[in-house]
């Protein structure tokens, strides 16, 4: 597996090694000459490393969404990662944080942690990062979400806006 992806990709259990060629291909479509993507040994997650920036990548997935649909054919979910660490509780509240401190002073937020392969509860997660950061915390409609996605040995952070992750069916379905 890739550990230094920055962009985490979801797709049908059984499809990963063709949501590897797609998600390869749509960074080409979207101007990344070398992009590389691997499967994680989770099924259904790919993750891809790209010399774009992942939000903008992101962008310009949902633009070429609407232009041809159709290459769009295992993707479910493409998620921008901005720090990739070793899954310790220190260094993912170090990254965390570091990210966080990037939030206005009237934007709220949410920690949202998806979790695979790890004894750390989630619960430790969201206390040891939570505490630290003093904006407003809205759980429905936040103004940006910290996300930790733990994939086993390694977990990806991001400080994102709810539209900075593109859900396919549901964009095909707009």
């Amino acid at each position: 597996m890739l550990s230094d992806f920055n962009l985490l990709a979801s797709t049908m259990r059984g499809n990963e090694r063709q949501m590897c060629y797609e998600l390869a291909f749509l960074l080409k479509e979207a101007g990344d000459p070398e992009p590389k993507s691997d499967k994680t040994g989770i099924r259904g997650l790919v993750v891809a490393r790209t010399t774009l920036d992942p939000v903008e990548a992101v962008e310009k997935f949902k633009a070429l969404l609407v232009e041809k649909p159709y290459e769009f054919r295992y993707s479910l979910r493409i998620i921008p990662i901005q720090k990739v660490v070793h899954t310790e509780l220190d260094e993912v509240k170090e990254a965390a944080l570091e990210l966080a401190s990037k939030l206005g002073e009237e934007e709220s937020f949410r920690i949202t942690v998806e979790k695979r392969f790890t004894g750390i509860h989630s619960r430790d997660l969201i206390e040891a990062v939570a505490t630290e950061v003093k904006n407003k915390v809205d759980l429905e409609k936040p103004d940006k979400i910290l996300l930790i996605e733990v994939l086993g040995g390694y977990t990806g952070v991001a400080l994102l806006k709810p539209s900075d992750i593109i859900s396919v069916l549901k964009e095909k379905m707009l």
